[in-house]
């Protein structure tokens, strides 16, 4: 292919990209599923002149990598700890939790159901990606809902995507381990051992970058955090941890540098840190985001959806999800919770850790079209959510000014009769 035209596509679905972020705002379509869709036609596209982009599916795999590191440390430079918080830090992170958890026991359930030779660990490995909220979408989608809905779903994607992420890699360095006790102690000792050791890097990143005079420091850091990543996952730790304790710090300076570290570490240094970390992070996520779910688009086989198998495990799993998700909303929050109940949209995460199961663990008679559909369908359902609740607002507001102008002309008219009189 001509590397001019090549470049050219590139800046197209870059720009393309952008219109589509703009058009989710107004419309509350999820950019995520117009890249998809996006995708899917220039696949159908590419196969009439054939144009194909070689080693696809390992660009989609190391895409996904950089993505999985750069939603974590997005999440976590979103993620603000104080007292204030408190309330809806922990709401969020048990409704999480407890929605990962059923989620995937019930997914797994589900899968058995349908393949008769598959384990019950093999089942939740594949149920565990299908049970996590995307922050990806959540995210920028919910920017017309009130502050406290808001700030809720930030928080909740955040969590869900972060023990999400963390609950699949443990079960993979795990499955050796016969006993609950062994896995257990194996998971505590790892994530102790881990954050410790992330703790003190993270001190000395900061320590060392805040005397980096030179404007080009954000891509070194990002190459140390991804280097550090690398090496976790080699020697089989919670490497995500180090990305997630790094973007608290960073976040939370105040709360995670005690006084006696704020003598070798300047905090004016780290919070102009901060924030062109935060900026740089976002575009980047923005350009991974976009190039992975075109991609990921591109890959679809639209085959697969005519097996009623798909279909069937996707309606299955869409109820019950959204049943585990309204009934912990019920517990927890107990009022006005609908809209946030069907906001559960599933995306980038899912896609990374289904092409990060082992190939010891492939169920062959699985189809993608269960991944595919289930993210259309999440998507659909959170946007009519997010239009039911648009309309809801915008009639309160009308209603409210229709109750204030009467007051006001009655005001107008009661200042004016002490004047005739």
């Amino acid at each position: 292919m001509n590397p001019y035209l090549f470049i050219i596509a590139i800046c197209l679905v870059v720009i393309t990209s952008f219109f589509f972020n703009a058009l989710s705002k107004k419309t509350n379509i999820p950019s995520v599923l117009m890249l998809v869709i996006l995708g899917v036609i220039i696949n159908h596209f590419q196969s009439f002149t054939g144009y194909s982009i070689p080693n696809q599916m390992q660009v989609l795999e190391l895409l996904g990598i950089v993505g999985l590191i750069m939603i974590v440390l997005e999440a976590a430079l979103d993620l603000e700890l104080t007292k204030e918080k408190w309330p809806i830090i922990w709401k969020s992170l048990s409704i999480a939790l407890i929605g990962l958890m059923a989620t995937s026991l019930t997914l797994s359930t589900i899968f058995r159901l349908f393949f008769q030779n598959i384990d019950f660990l093999t089942s939740l490995i594949y149920a565990v990606p299908l049970s996590i909220m995307s922050s990806a979408i959540v995210i920028p989608s919910v920017s017309n809902l009130s502050d406290y809905k808001k700030e809720f779903m930030i928080y909740e994607s955040t969590f869900s995507d972060i023990l999400g992420i963390m609950f699949f890699y443990l079960l993979l360095e795990n499955v050796n381990n016969n006993s609950a006790l062994a896995i257990s102690w194996s998971v505590s000792s790892s994530i102790f051992i881990t954050i410790i050791i992330s703790l003190v890097v993270t001190y000395l990143l900061l320590f060392s970058f805040q005397n980096v005079t030179s404007e080009i420091k954000f891509f070194l850091f990002l190459a140390s955090l991804i280097m550090l990543f690398s090496i976790g996952k080699l020697l089989h730790y919670s490497s995500l941890l180090t990305i997630l304790i790094f973007g608290l710090v960073l976040r939370n300076r105040q709360f995670f540098i005690p006084h006696q570290l704020q003598r070798f570490i300047k905090m004016e240094a780290i919070s102009g840190l901060f924030h062109n970390f935060q900026m740089i992070t976002n575009e980047t996520s923005f350009l991974v985001r976009t190039f992975f779910f075109v991609l990921f688009g591109m890959s679809i086989s639209l085959s697969s959806l005519l097996s009623w198998k798909v279909w069937s495990i996707s309606a299955l799993f869409l109820v019950a999800m959204y049943v585990i998700r309204i009934l912990s909303f019920r517990m927890v929050i107990k009022k006005d919770y609908i809209t946030e109940a069907l906001i559960s949209p599933r995306g980038l995460i899912s896609i990374l850790l289904f092409f990060a199961i082992p190939s010891e663990f492939h169920v062959p008679e699985f189809e993608s079209g269960v991944l595919f559909l289930t993210i259309i369908a999440t998507a659909i359902v959170m946007s009519l959510s997010l239009i039911r609740s648009r309309k809801k607002i915008t009639v309160l507001e009308e209603r409210n000014e229709e109750v204030a102008s009467p007051q006001k002309e009655t005001g107008k008219e009661a200042k004016k009769i002490p004047t005739t009189l």
